[in-house]
């Protein structure tokens, strides 16, 4: 019998491999990835089922990950495996699309429930927390309530290197493309989300989840 593919993204890779061994006698373990870019090229290449991702990662965070997936590839799961037991962080990711928010310090068994559920088209929230997120496991955030939803990948990009503290020089350095053109985005997006300084935007930034976390 075929086994279903799942992807693998944490920046840890000492965990990450923990948890290929864990999975692979039930699930084909396609690639492990360290960082949110990674991750989206992996999956727009491998077609995975299921992804399973922590919120904290280099250059794109588990959410914004998590969001961009459900617009460019939506049969494919997202299963968030991560240290955040914070409400907020969980309900941040179910309205993003997540089939599932799992806590690390959770039983690895959970971890599988997880991805059954996300497979047979349900959601599974770690119990710590399934309480006080009923009602948001489900629901799905519509782009007209998501003042970033104009933004090109791109410029998600950019903000989210912004919010992290880099200057244009740096982000143009990790993205590959001049100061100049990462200041032109740079504005661009002030406009698009109606901000007037640098301090505004990374406010944007953090308010809507466009952050490194």
């Amino acid at each position: 019998m075929k086994r279903p593919r799942v992807l693998l993204a944490d920046d840890h890779r000492i965990v990450a491999e923990g948890l290929r061994g864990l999975l692979e006698p039930e699930f084909e373990v396609v690639a492990v990835v360290e960082d949110g870019k990674a991750l989206l090229e992996a999956a727009r290449s491998l077609q995975p089922e299921v992804v399973v991702a922590d919120i904290t990662m280099p250059l794109i965070n588990g959410i914004e990950v998590t969001s961009r997936l459900a617009k460019e590839q939506p049969g494919v799961k997202v299963v968030i495996l991560t240290m955040h037991r914070e409400e907020a962080y969980a309900r941040r990711a179910l309205e993003a699309g997540a089939a599932g928010y799992v806590l690390k310090i959770a039983a690895p068994g959970e971890l599988i429930l997880a991805i059954r559920a996300a497979l047979s088209g349900k959601v599974f929230v770690t119990p710590e927390l399934a309480g006080e997120l009923a009602g948001v496991a489900g629901r799905r955030r519509q782009d007209a309530a998501d003042p970033g939803a104009s933004l090109t990948p791109r410029q998600r990009e950019i903000l989210q290197l912004l919010a992290a503290g880099k200057t244009a020089k740096e982000v143009g350095a990790v993205l590959g493309i001049s100061a100049r053109t990462v200041e032109s985005h740079k504005y661009e997006i002030m406009r698009a989300v109606g901000v007037r300084t640098s301090a505004e935007l990374v406010h944007f930034a953090i308010r809507n989840g466009i952050t490194p976390l």
